[in-house]
């Protein structure tokens, strides 16, 4: 049976990771060739590479080296992790030439050299996918990008696409599960309060984490250097991090072993679309704008909170934010005077406006609606509802071809 012809150049908002799941299997029902690119709101870009609708290769994000690297080591560790263990392999690639990327052209040619088996290698590029798509996932507003390339030649390794989205699911829901929404796998880990950690735990655990909390290593290194699971070690830290006496950091990616010139994403419908969004918190409460401003940020949308119900008109006029979430109960005025005082502003007579409440019976429901409120949400915060509110408001029109 002839392929079905490749879709057209196109451009789309991928607003949850459950869409991206979709749009994925919609693109191996086309037997689609050629590249996906997505590109996050704040700058980073993921790429997966397809063959009649299947995966070869995905790359990009924060830390493409790190993560070949660690793959290669959990995968395959008869081969030599360091860099200048691969440059005889890479001499005389040129790096405009690679259809691909030079991880996938140094697989081939060790399976092609017998120095890894095909399963490994099939090993390597399910990992790497599988953790490439899972921070699409977490980045939660993505653009998809396709260009379709029918003159891609039958590849040496390629896997499964919905292996690979099981793959991630299973990981994202036990993210989710164990409530690490706001943290990401690429953070690395290091102590900042020694002492407080040193009185409270027993010395060979002391002693084990002060060795792998060095913020040389991201959670993802961590687990491996650990052979223990991301998830059992991200939750089994997290007891320190809520303490502050660990911290999660950014660090930077390892030195490719080969010059590479990333594609700029297109200045064009994409980057309109990668316009962040700002919202706004109205609370009294200084530690519910300080989570919301975690949660919020680490979403890839702007934030700005204003403690003062008084001064909340003002700054709102200042910033004009695309959603405000407005707690109800504050000193001086209340979220409904408030409410009330922005819907009879032009600039505000459509911007969704949010309650934050602890309790939304029928009577505050009604008084509400009166004002001109959206929605509510409950306290205590939900991270996993609070983007999904953001969401709600801010994307509801957007739509993604179909199963």
């Amino acid at each position: 049976m002839a392929a079905q012809p490749n879709p057209p150049l196109v451009y789309m908002s991928l607003l949850t990771a459950q869409k991206q799941f979709q749009f994925l299997k919609t693109l191996k029902r086309l037997r689609f060739s050629g590249q996906l690119v997505l590109a996050g709101s704040t700058g980073q870009q993921w790429i997966v590479y397809f063959y009649l609708g299947e995966i070869i290769y995905a790359t990009g994000g924060t830390h493409p080296v790190r993560r070949w690297q660690r793959n290669l080591i959990a995968h395959s560790p008869q081969i030599p992790a360091q860099s200048s263990a691969w440059q005889s392999d890479l001499i005389g690639i040129d790096s405009g030439s690679l259809t691909i990327s030079w991880e996938y052209r140094l697989l081939c040619l060790w399976v092609g050299q017998q120095k890894m088996t095909r399963f490994q290698a099939a090993k390597i590029v399910t990992s790497v996918s599988a953790e490439v798509l899972f921070d699409a996932a977490q980045a939660m507003r993505v653009t998809a990008r396709i260009k379709p390339n029918s003159s891609l030649s039958q590849p040496s390794i390629l896997i499964g696409v919905e292996e690979t989205i099981a793959e991630v699911q299973t990981l994202w829901q036990a993210w989710q599960k164990a409530k690490l929404l706001e943290y990401s796998p690429n953070h690395a880990p290091v102590i900042e309060q020694p002492q407080s950690l040193q009185k409270y735990s027993s010395e060979p655990v002391y002693q084990t984490l002060t060795k792998i909390l060095n913020g040389q290593n991201t959670l993802r290194d961590v687990a491996v250097q650990m052979h223990r699971d991301i998830v059992e070690i991200t939750r089994s830290l997290l007891p320190y991090i809520r303490l502050e006496w660990v911290k999660l950091t950014s660090i930077a990616d390892l030195p490719a072993p080969i010059s590479t010139a990333p594609e700029k994403p297109s200045a064009t419908k994409a980057s309109a679309e990668h316009t962040e969004a700002l919202v706004a918190c109205v609370d009294d409460s200084i530690w519910v704008c300080q989570t919301m401003k975690k949660l919020i940020t680490a979403a890839g949308y702007r934030f700005v909170s204003v403690n003062n119900a008084l001064r909340a008109p003002a700054v709102l006029l200042a910033r004009k934010p695309d959603l405000i979430f407005l707690d109800i109960v504050m000193p001086n005025a209340n979220g409904y005077e408030i409410c009330e005082q922005l819907r009879k502003l032009s600039l505000f007579r459509d911007t969704p406006i949010v309650f934050l409440t602890w309790k939304d019976g029928e009577a505050a429901r009604l008084r509400a609606k009166l004002v001109g409120a959206s929605d509510f949400l409950n306290k205590p915060l939900d991270a996993q509802k609070l983007l999904s509110v953001i969401r709600k408001h801010l994307y509801s029109d957007v739509v993604i071809p179909s199963e």
